[in-house]
């Protein structure tokens, strides 16, 4: 459908730059003012518009998301509820809608969390920070056994732990683990 219409479009405007010649007065002085007016006026203040549109018809053929799916665009978090070729409308976790231009999310980083296309598990994962008088090795097997004891947390692949930083007083570890089913928003949580 999306190819239909670019052709639809494309045809019509040939089909309008074809006909001109043919409009009555369209050879007058006036006819070309104006019509050299109205170009100038669309060129100059569409700058922006052409872009997001162009941008739009590239992100339909991407297909980074649809609508319905939890996404994360730059700093916003929220699910899809509408995408034109302009904007893409995002209602967030507070039920705020963010209204997000096509070039700014085209030259960004998009995170899609749900895709309705995903072959593989997903990974879910927390964090927490430890002082350094606790063994690193005992940790790991801790946090390893609490995410294999957690309802539906897969046991292949294996749950894996990240160390993510070294901080003057303590070390910040992630815990990761793969999920395939359930519910995976409270399928893993560690303060049990």
């Amino acid at each position: 459908r999306p190819t239909f219409n670019i052709a639809r479009l494309v045809v019509i405007g040939f089909a309008i730059v074809v006909a001109i010649p043919y409009i009555p007065g369209s050879g007058s002085g006036a006819f070309k003012g104006m019509s050299l007016f109205v170009g100038v006026l669309v060129s100059l203040g569409s700058g922006s518009a052409m872009a997001n549109a162009i941008s739009g018809v590239i992100m339909i053929y991407m297909r980074p998301f649809e609508i319905g799916d939890r996404v994360q665009i730059g700093q916003t978090v929220g699910d899809v509820v509408d995408r034109n070729l302009l904007t893409t409308k995002i209602r967030t976790p507070k039920n705020e809608r963010v209204t997000i231009p096509n070039t700014s999310i085209l030259s960004g980083q998009i995170i899609n969390f749900t895709s309705k296309r995903r072959t593989k598990e997903l990974i879910l994962h927390t964090s927490l920070t430890l002082g350094y008088d606790v063994p690193w090795r005992q940790i790991h097997e801790l946090l390893i056994s609490a995410a294999k004891s957690t309802e539906n947390i897969l046991e292949d692949p294996e749950p894996f732990v990240l160390q993510r930083a070294l901080h003057d007083f303590y070390v910040e570890y992630e815990l990761n683990a793969y999920t395939g089913g359930g519910a995976p928003n409270s399928a893993f949580d560690l303060t049990r």
